[in-house]
């Protein structure tokens, strides 16, 4: 009896010790491959930039995404545009944020990373689902910054109202998912099972998913359908990811501050003076003309017939022949003011 408890009380410890050496080692391999720039108050976010030639084109990511979802479609903009990705604050490789997560916090964030690593405006805002709220929040706040933006089957806030139980459980229970993921993490539990999913077999994966009945195998599913659609060299960094304690902890802070968020853009001003496009996913249903108003004046809505949520990860060159078209037009613009300049 005492040996069993012995041999128990020590798995944990060697759980954790295995967490944090995988930790190390992930850091080591993988965090090379963009940077990590200081925006004040210790707090340091990770980017990752690629090609040269203006406007920039920034991309942001959905609730709990990083910078590895634009790893494709970053590549190809970097052929004819600087192409900027990052990981928020609580995510990825970036350090946690003191402010709750919202879009006027995470703007203001953004623009310190773009100032401190040296990337002028002006900017192509490309945001995916929670990540539209927060370039619309940009190119109202700034519009002087940005020449166009586009909406990724962008969040809608007219479908979470703070009212609303059912939301509000919902959300509730993410977050207390979120909180037991930071436990398992934390000892090496949840690496074994997304190591096994992505680099490995996935039979443990598969195990674990049957254990926790319909909703876990729910989960696995889709996890292992999305990120089946990125490129197979960052499923490893993926997985380094979502083996850490800080991605359940950033995604716990992203899920408490969501009705914070629908109350703070519920209201949002309009985007002005630059185009505005909504690819609106196949699955979901397209945006009355007055929802699409209240984005802006001018903005126009095209659907991704064979898209799911994930617009960019299914449809690529569609969404990039959009970036590409409004690249084109903004340079062609600048290129007609310098003649008209130069020839008065």
């Amino acid at each position: 009896m005492l040996w069993m408890l012995a041999m128990l009380a020590t798995v944990p410890v060697a759980g954790y010790l295995y967490q944090r050496v995988g930790g190390w080692r992930d850091r080591r391999r993988y965090l090379g491959h963009g940077e990590m720039v200081e925006i004040g108050a210790g707090q340091r976010l990770y980017l990752s930039r690629k090609g040269e030639g203006g406007p920039a084109v920034i991309f942001e990511s959905g609730i709990a995404a990083t910078s590895q979802n634009w790893a494709e479609l970053q590549e190809r903009v970097s052929k004819f545009a600087c192409a900027v990705s990052y990981d928020r604050g609580g995510l990825g490789w970036s350090s946690e944020s003191s402010t709750e997560r919202t879009p006027a916090n995470i703007v203001r964030e953004l623009r310190r990373l773009l100032e401190r690593a040296g990337i002028p405006p002006p900017y192509l805002l490309v945001g995916h689902s929670f990540g539209g709220l927060v370039v619309r929040k940009f190119a109202a706040e700034h519009p002087e910054e940005v020449v166009g933006v586009v909406l990724l089957d962008a969040m809608r806030t007219e479908e979470w109202p703070p009212v609303n139980d059912a939301q509000t459980a919902m959300v509730e229970r993410g977050m207390r998912m979120a909180g037991m993921g930071v436990v398992t993490a934390r000892f090496g539990l949840a690496r074994l099972a997304i190591t096994s999913l992505l680099c490995r077999s996935g039979r443990l994966s598969r195990m674990a998913g049957r254990a926790t009945g319909v909703g876990g195998q729910h989960v696995l599913d889709r996890v292992t359908c999305e990120v089946g659609k990125m490129p197979r060299e960052v499923w490893p960094i993926v997985a380094a990811h979502w083996a850490s304690p800080r991605f359940y902890g950033g995604l716990r802070a992203h899920l408490r501050g969501v009705t914070e968020t629908v109350i703070e853009m519920h209201e949002a001003a309009e985007i002005v003076g630059m185009p505005v496009v909504l690819v609106t996913a196949g699955t979901a249903e397209p945006l009355s003309a007055e929802g699409l108003r209240r984005i802006g004046p001018a903005a126009r809505q095209i659907v991704a017939e064979k898209s799911g949520h994930w617009v960019h990860l299914d449809e690529p060159d569609l969404v990039l022949e959009e970036i590409r078209g409004m690249i084109e037009g903004v340079r062609a613009g600048t290129s007609d003011e310098v003649e008209v300049l130069a020839g008065g």
